[in-house]
């Protein structure tokens, strides 16, 4: 008896990370919740619009990489995959790619990505949601990646396809730390201030009116003054309509009053400023770069600068170990040698000068050694 040859089934055609439907009528849609610490770092991005400028500008300002390999044709061809290897559902690029990955390892500590494997290449890259996945410490040195179906959680069946990163993890831990760590307290001040400052508005903006009648000694006039208030009232309020121009005529002892024209609203420009630089100074970006302009020396602008660089760096050696496994596993499903460099473009112009700057100054000091003891050697 002959037997056909099954055809190879291709690998992981489908997203291993991405939460399965439920099997139950309405509630296909149903999404488990995030843990609250991740949905209180989302209300921050949310509710703060500067927590949420600087995320976004970090991520712009790690700028863009190029790969570099021995063999021009396999360098040519991993750059053009790079630039169109589809992502998620909308977007293409790499780049795209680490850009939600990026911003999920800020916000909330920890990513998950996949590489969507399927006849033999790489055909998407995936975010993955903390929602969807559960992370495990198998080992001190292992930690598994397990997808969460119908109460409970199960580990993917190609670990090698999936990569997970932490922001600064505490030993031990395969928790990342979120860069907004220590900010909800005093965003939650800030916040404060802002609601109080709208409410005062309202009472104060909006303006109110306390119309005052005081009946005379007269016995008719007391006997009269319900009906004579109210009177005053009817024709105060067809006074105030928004739409006519009107006198307000009364007869007796009237006076009229602004409700909290004698209160005055706080100065909240030096505690506003205070939070804000505490969020600032955790967020790590100089205050110029998000619309501040609080006094700042020429000097220590570019001390800031260069401090963003070295933020920026940071981020980029956690980036690097994704795009490495990414390209290593496209060179080896395409036949090419896994030996490549990963070249950031660089951070700005200012950068650049510095550095030749930096570097011009080394060599004429080096030639100034030089002919100093060419000179003691002759002597």
């Amino acid at each position: 008896m002959i037997r056909k040859k099954q055809k190879p089934q291709p690998v992981a055609q489908a997203v291993q990370t991405a939460a399965s439907a439920l099997p139950f009528p309405g509630l296909n849609s149903y999404v488990p919740l995030q843990s609250g610490e991740n949905r209180l770092y989302a209300a921050l991005r949310e509710a703060v619009p500067i927590i949420d400028a600087a995320i976004d500008k970090i991520i712009r300002l790690i700028g863009a990489f190029e790969i570099q390999c021995e063999n021009p044709d396999a360098q040519d061809f991993l750059n053009r995959f790079l630039k169109n290897v589809p992502v998620n559902a909308t977007q293409a690029g790499v780049q795209s790619f680490l850009n939600s990955y990026l911003s999920q390892l800020l916000t909330y500590g920890n990513a998950v990505g996949e590489m969507v494997v399927g006849n033999g290449e790489i055909t998407a890259l995936y975010n993955a949601g903390l929602d969807d996945v559960e992370l495990k410490a198998v080992s001190p040195l292992k930690l598994e990646v397990c997808r969460r179906e119908m109460g409970k959680s199960e580990p993917v069946s190609y670990p090698e396809l999936v990569f997970c990163s932490a922001l600064y993890p505490e030993p031990g831990s395969a928790k990342g730390v979120s860069l907004l760590h220590g900010l909800p307290f005093v965003s939650g001040i800030l916040l404060q201030i802002y609601h109080t400052i709208g409410v005062n508005w309202e009472r104060l903006g909006n303006v109110r009116f306390a119309v005052t009648y005081k009946p005379t000694g007269d016995a008719a006039d007391r006997a009269f003054a319900k009906e004579r208030a109210q009177q005053i009232a009817g024709e105060w309020s067809r006074a105030m309509q928004k739409d006519s121009v009107s006198d307000f005529v009364a007869v007796g002892d009237v006076s009229i009053k602004a409700i909290g024209a004698d209160n005055r609203i706080l100065d909240s420009e030096i505690p506003v400023r205070e939070m804000l630089e505490q969020i600032v100074a955790k967020l790590g970006i100089p205050p110029f770069l998000l619309g501040f302009s609080w006094s700042s020396t020429e000097r220590m602008s570019s001390q800031q600068a260069d401090i963003l660089t070295s933020e920026l760096q940071a981020y980029r050696r956690e980036l690097n170990p994704v795009i490495y496994r990414i390209c290593v596993l496209w060179l080896r499903l395409n036949g090419y040698d896994p030996a490549f460099e990963i070249k950031w473009d660089n951070i700005t112009l200012q950068d650049q000068v510095e550095t030749a700057n930096a570097r011009y100054m080394n060599a004429k000091a080096a030639q100034i050694e030089a002919a100093l003891k060419t000179e003691g050697k002759e002597e």
